[in-house]
């Protein structure tokens, strides 16, 4: 079956924890040769089982800062004291593929993105409550407290910024996750 290259990248945004990377893992795995995932470049550390080319591309500062100089990032934001961004290669490496790029980006790439004439569809992944995303995340046991503190103010900014009107053209609440996952998948796969 041959994607045609209308297909619109689908930008995929919500705090740490909302659940984005167990559906967007779910979605790949069931649609292998439809989606493709443009992997980020980040100065953080790999956490457990990450490799560098497969979860993130992991650079040092040094190496982020000279493709932020080169334009070679879509978007690109500093959490704590590490960067994020999506390259402009990235994305390109999907679409050679022909397949529907997703992007995996926070509040302040979004806002990035609006910017670009990248023609994406936007959908934010939530979790039912605060208290909630803080027992997710502490259950991971990947984070420091002060990481912890640092991701819950995060997404307190991340779930006001999309109350506002026109950023999403999907909000989906994690709250119960087969429901979701059917939510998640119907607005991938549609081409609309």
């Amino acid at each position: 079956m041959t994607i045609e290259h209308a297909n619109r990248p689908i930008v995929i945004s919500g705090p740490s924890g909302s659940g984005k990377s167990t559906h967007l893992n779910r979605l790949l795995k069931e649609y292998p040769d439809r989606f493709g995932f443009s992997i980020s470049h980040t100065t953080r550390q790999p956490r457990g089982q990450e490799q560098n080319g497969v979860e993130y591309h992991f650079v040092t500062k040094e190496e982020f800062l000279k493709l932020v100089d080169q334009n070679g990032f879509i978007e690109h934001a500093q959490f704590g004291s590490n960067y994020y961004g999506t390259s402009v290669q990235a994305v390109k490496d999907v679409a050679q593929k022909d397949r529907t790029c997703i992007l995996d980006i926070e509040m302040e790439g979004v806002k990035q993105v609006k910017k670009k004439d990248l023609n994406a569809r936007y959908l934010s992944l939530q979790p039912p409550s605060l208290e909630i995303l803080e027992s997710r995340l502490r259950g991971r046991a990947t984070d420091s407290e002060d990481a912890i503190t640092q991701r819950l103010a995060q997404a307190k900014n991340e779930l006001e910024f999309a109350k506002t009107p026109g950023v999403f053209d999907k909000v989906i609440i994690n709250d119960d996750l087969e429901k979701a996952w059917t939510e998640f998948k119907a607005f991938c796969v549609s081409e609309e």
